[in-house]
């Protein structure tokens, strides 16, 4: 089997590159965004604002449980792409096989928790009666496709770091379509209510992981999967974890402050928690596009850093930042515009458009800072300073909305007001990180000069 033409990020110039590069991840964000929103439209239309508020108030407990794990993949995008740079072809064989079989077991590891724990801590966020069991029946046979789940996230990461981002895009698409078409069959010829909808998306996960095998195993590329290979390296793990950890942990930080505010959602009863469902899926659709150039970043960079080549590390940083800035604002000012119109395909209620409309006019205005903070994220992942990002999430993102809720909303127990603290944690890590990243960067090309002049 002839080889693929391998993406050259070390080398030419940088806008370009960058854009083909993301185009298919957000391609891929925004159809897994769509893919999950037919979820919840399906339930919201045929199934009723019970169902939609139990599948929707869902969202924040899946990101705590899940992105911790798929934070690790970060780390296998990292490591992968630093190898490539450096020409290490056994260190890539390795890092393959010790992330394949870590998805596998961090996969079965979210089997046993939201099996067991999803209810007791659906009760801790306050979760209304009328709704609990329906999120609980969901999230318990959504936890039951994690091992696919993990698998088709840290694959699709290893293929990024080779410059591969059609192929995920690919994989998604296949499953899921069939997740749309099997949403239809359970929901509405079999009456399956919540149920339906998770196994619907459980079967789809699994399809596109298969595929995802299918490819490393059957590719003639420096990532084969060889099975009998398969393994845990004990340096590639703790390369991976070095970087994938603090990664993890830093988006669990941000999803643990996304349950405590979903919890004061959950106050105002179903139809809020509706309307903050319906607008989140939607506005979802803004942050995967902005991400792309947080994986762009990361990608990119992290292969000139195992290069050498320092000086293209600040273009990557600039391209990213001017083209996510473009993208934020732009996706945010027209969702905006039709707002009332993208949350009416969730509900026709009109309490529930209401209350939709509301949380989407402060997301929209101000989400291109979050992705200009996503973006230096990337950036300094890509340096190695996954950790220092991580305490700079812990004390802005998680500390500042912590601090928000507990104080200013308790006396201001206003909708609009609760989210007027996420860009106010958005701004506080930005001006952190960013000035970190200049910091790093010229300590970088600062030891470079040394190295060349000693050389020399």
């Amino acid at each position: 089997m002839e080889k693929q033409k391998q993406f050259d990020m070390l080398n030419g110039p940088l806008m370009g590159k960058i854009i083909i590069f993301a185009i298919p991840v957000i391609l891929t964000g925004v159809l897994q965004l769509l893919f999950n929103a037919a979820d919840t439209i399906v339930v919201g239309r045929y199934a009723g604002s019970d169902s939609l508020a139990a599948v929707g108030s869902t969202t924040a407990l899946i990101s705590l449980l899940v992105n911790f794990f798929i934070g690790i993949s970060i780390g296998a995008n990292a490591v992968t792409a630093r190898l490539i740079g450096t020409g290490d072809n056994k260190g890539i064989e390795e890092t393959v096989h010790t992330s394949v079989l870590t998805s596998l077991i961090s996969g079965v590891i979210l089997v046993f928790v939201g099996v067991l724990f999803t209810k007791p801590i659906l009760i801790l966020m306050g979760s209304p009666e009328n709704v609990l069991n329906k999120s609980s029946l969901y999230l318990r046979i959504y936890f039951i496709g994690m091992p696919a789940t993990m698998l088709y996230n840290f694959g699709s990461a290893i293929l990024r770091a080779f410059g591969d981002t059609k192929r995920p895009l690919l994989y998604l698409t296949l499953g899921g379509i069939i997740n749309i078409i099997l949403n239809l069959i359970f929901v509405i010829l079999f009456n399956m209510d919540v149920a339906g909808v998770g196994l619907a998306t459980t079967i789809s996960q699994c399809i596109s992981a298969l595929l995802i095998l299918k490819r490393f195993l059957s590719t003639d590329e420096t990532y084969k999967l060889n099975l009998k290979k398969l393994k845990i390296y004990k340096l590639r793990l703790i390369q991976i974890f070095k970087i994938g950890i603090p990664a993890g942990l830093q988006s669990a930080v941000f999803n643990f402050s996304n349950v405590i505010i979903q919890s004061s959602v959950n106050s105002f009863g179903a139809a809020v928690m509706a309307g903050n469902a319906a607008s989140s899926s939607i506005e979802n659709i803004i942050y995967v596009a902005m991400n792309s150039f947080n994986q762009s970043a990361l990608t990119f960079i992290s292969q000139n850093y195992g290069a050498g080549k320092i000086k293209r590390i600040i273009k990557i940083y600039g391209e990213c930042i001017f083209l996510v800035c473009v993208v934020g604002i732009v996706m945010g000012a027209g969702i905006y515009a039709a707002s009332d119109l993208l949350i009416g395909i969730y509900s026709k209620d009109p309490e529930v458009i209401q209350y939709g409309v509301i949380r989407l006019s402060i997301m929209c205005a101000t989400y291109f800072i979050c992705g200009m903070m996503d973006t230096t994220t990337g950036a300094l992942r890509g340096i190695g300073y996954s950790f220092s990002s991580m305490c700079i999430a812990l004390v802005c993102v998680c500390g500042i909305r912590l601090v928000f809720v507990f104080t200013y909303f308790q006396s201001h127990r206003e909708f609009f007001t609760l989210f007027l603290s996420y860009p106010l944690s958005w701004i506080a890590a930005l001006a952190l990180e960013a000035s970190l990243f200049i910091y790093a960067y010229k300590k970088l090309l600062k030891k470079r000069n040394q190295t060349v002049g000693a050389e020399a």
